[in-house]
Order: structure tokens, then C-alpha cells, then sequence
């Protein structure tokens, strides 16, 4: 395959990086971000990305949403050294069309209004939508018309894991990948751990999308994004309208091709 973008959706914790052509997102990577890494290790990192998807180093542009400000600088080098093609930021090269009606409107993480932006693009009828994100971070973004209203910040599943490690002598670090779906008494630190976390979780998404909902007018879709929105689909299926994986990758792809028409 020869992808015409390549697309960055930069987080606190990884880089998820998409091949992608005016169809869609043709596959994606996930890598560690490293501030303290050079231009070139990201460079060759990169070219060996692309060896394993079988695609060459020659693209149209690179767009790219970033909340790690530390991590921009070594993105344009490696990208100008290369791939020696246009690198797009997001909002700042390349504006996103919504309201936003934060009251710092700088404030909002970048990720939070590609999110939005393509949830709106992919849904244009209801009139209001909630777009849940799990990473470092998880985040509730209100969407009412071309408006982004703002949202909700909670800590991260991992986060919180790594936390309760971090803070305490005798809890072991444990893994989130439960098989029930409804928590038992644990009988064991680790399943006490495991059920406490994720359907701790489950029910924190429960009870502030039902919140949000009443708060927002008329039919309201709750989409989900992230790598633990599935595990909380699993074992909640009615939260969400709708799991989907690539919506930052999709929203940076889609900013382009609007800006760009193919």
C-alpha cells in the first residue's frame, strides 16, 4: 500500500500514528512518547515503521494533534529529515471548525476537539453528542450543534493503577483485563484490584454520561474512543452508541481532505 498522510495523534503517554488516504485510515501504530528521545531516533523509528507496513517514505503531508508541547520540535526535524514533506499541526497550521466555547478556548487539548470535530462529522443529526476518550486521561466532551461546549476530566484507568502502586507498600501492579461481567468479592489482592478498577470505571461512565444527558438538549449520542472503551462496552453495553477506535486518526485525516479536496 502507498498511504497519502501520515497522521500523529500525540498523547501523553503514546503516539498513535495512522497511514492514511482520502478513503480512511489504512492501519496504525502505537508508540511511546519520549520527549528526551532525538530527531533521528524518532526519524529512524519511523522509517522502520513504514518498512513494516510495506508503504515507501514519500506522502502528501503529515498532520499531526499533540497535548506534549516538548514533543512538537523533534516531530518537525524528523519529519523534515526524513520524509521531507509538509508537517500540519492541529489547530495552530490547521484550524478546527467548531465553536468552542471554553473560556480559555487555548486550554482545550487539542485531541479533545479533533474528537469532537469528527464525532460531529460522523453524526450530524442528533443535536447533541458526548464523546468518552480513555487514555492518560479520561474525557467527556459535550458537543450541542457546531459547538464545543466543553467537558469532564477524570484520571485513566492505567493512571489510576499506577497510582495505587505507586502509593501504597503491599498492592501489587496488576493488569485490567477481566473476563466478568459483574464484579465479585475478590479473593485475591489482584482481583480486588482488577473488579474495584474496571467496574469502578464502568459505573463512573455510567452515572456522569446519564448526568451530561440531562444538561444537554435534545437526542444525544454517547460515542467512545480509546484503548479501554471496548472493555467497557463488553461489560456495559448500553453506555455507548458507538466504539471507535480511529476517531482522532479519522478527524486529522478528515481536517486535511476538507482543507485539501481529493
Amino acid at each position: 500500500m502507498q498511504p497519502e498522510l501520515l497522521l500523529f495523534d500525540i498523547g501523553n503517554t503514546c503516539i498513535k500514528v495512522g497511514l492514511a488516504d482520502s478513503r480512511g485510515v489504512m492501519t496504525s501504530y502505537n508508540l511511546r512518547t519520549d520527549p528526551a528521545q532525538t530527531s533521528d531516533s524518532l526519524g529512524l523509528t519511523l522509517l522502520e515503521l513504514l518498512r513494516h507496513a510495506g508503504a515507501e517514505p514519500r506522502f502528501t503531508a503529515c498532520v499531526a494533534s499533540s497535548v506534549v508541547p516538548g514533543f512538537d520540535p523533534l516531530l518537525r526535524e524528523a519529519v523534515q529529515r526524513y520524509l521531507g514533506c509538509p508537517l500540519w499541526m492541529v489547530p495552530q497550521d490547521m484550524p478546527i471548525p467548531l465553536q468552542n466555547h471554553y473560556e480559555r478556548p487555548q486550554e482545550v487539548g487539542a485531541d479533545r476537539l479533533v474528537g469532537a470535530y469528527e464525532a460531529r462529522r460522523l453524526h450530524p443529526g442528533p443535536e447533541s453528542l458526548i464523546v468518552v476518550d480513555f487514555g492518560t486521561a479520561v474525557t467527556f466532551d459535550c458537543i450541542s450543534g457546531n459547538a464545543y461546549l466543553g467537558g469532564l476530566i477524570f484520571p485513566g484507568p492505567r493512571t489510576a493503577i499506577s497510582a495505587l502502586a505507586c502509593e501504597t507498600a503491599q498492592l501489587p501492579r496488576v493488569n485490567l483485563d477481566v473476563d466478568a461481567l459483574e464484579p465479585a468479592p475478590g479473593r485475591s489482592t489482584s482481583v480486588s484490584i482488577q473488579h474495584g478498577l474496571v467496574f469502578g470505571f464502568a459505573c463512573m461512565v455510567e452515572g456522569l454520561t446519564q448526568r451530561l444527558k440531562k444538561g444537554l438538549p435534545g437526542d444525544c449520542l454517547v460515542l467512545a474512543t480509546g484503548g479501554f472503551a471496548p472493555s467497557i462496552a463488553r461489560i456495559s453495553p448500553d453506555v455507548f452508541d458507538a466504539v471507535l477506535p480511529s476517531l482522532l486518526l479519522e478527524g486529522l485525516r478528515r481536517l486535511y481532505y476538507e482543507r485539501h479536496p481529493y
